[in-house]
């Protein structure tokens, strides 16, 4: 018991320091519901992240279904090098190579708002800045010393850290904080979707099963009354 509680003395230091100075991050809101948020998510996605971020455990025909397009549209206007509608959501990076250019292979988003949560990812969005030191001269306030170039940078524009750790306002985007805010807030929605694709609809199941468990318990109640009413 004594080495079990030295063992366990050691590694949660090793765990805190792991987990690195926490972040204050701001509120996606994202709503599962809103399908225009959604689409508009998804077009941001293949158009900025998925020639480095795959969604290998996603199918196009699935997000269309859900979403509300149709085959047809949806490859015409959301694939773009040619997949089957039934095809997972891929690229073609070489993940050896990428490790190379950028330190490490991009890593899959499929599952990125259940890991981080989707006030991570729209914060991590907003939240990067000028870094000389850096390879791709930004650095990201939420990931330390990240090795992702900021490819949204022309449309939220460039931002600085101050001393105490404070972001400026970007300038030079080609939009007002405002519309990147809500560009960064319908990718998180999607990604959010793609983590969990039939989370509303769990969350529906979830209200019936506790209406039905509570009208069970009711009646379990007057089935109970009704047979000790005779040993009484």
């Amino acid at each position: 018991m004594k080495k079990f509680i030295l063992v366990l003395a050691m590694l949660v230091p090793a765990f805190v320091f792991a987990a690195g100075p926490a972040v204050d991050l701001d509120s996606a809101n994202n709503d599962l519901s809103d399908k225009e948020s959604l689409k508009r998510g998804f077009k941001s996605y293949i158009n900025y992240c998925l020639g480095c971020h795959q969604l290998q455990y996603q199918r196009y025909n699935r997000t269309f279904a859900d979403l509300g397009i149709s085959d047809e549209e949806g490859m015409a206007e959301w694939m773009y090098t040619g997949e089957k509608a039934g095809d997972h959501i891929t690229n073609t990076m070489p993940a050896k190579e990428a490790a190379k250019w950028f330190g490490a292979a991009p890593p899959d988003l499929t599952l990125e708002t259940r890991f981080k949560s989707p006030d991570w990812v729209y914060t991590y969005l907003r939240s990067f800045y000028v870094d000389e030191a850096r390879p791709f001269k930004v650095n990201n306030k939420v990931f330390k010393d990240v090795g992702m170039p900021h490819v949204l940078q022309n449309l939220q524009g460039v931002r600085t850290i101050d001393e105490n750790g404070v972001l400026s306002p970007a300038t030079g985007g080609s939009m007002t904080e405002q519309e990147y805010d809500e560009f960064a807030r319908d990718l998180t929605n999607f990604l959010e979707y793609v983590s969990e694709p039939n989370k509303l609809e769990r969350k529906a199941l979830g209200y019936w099963v506790i209406g039905f468990l509570v009208v069970f318990f009711f009646l379990s109640y007057l089935l109970k009354k009704e047979y000790w009413r005779d040993v009484h």
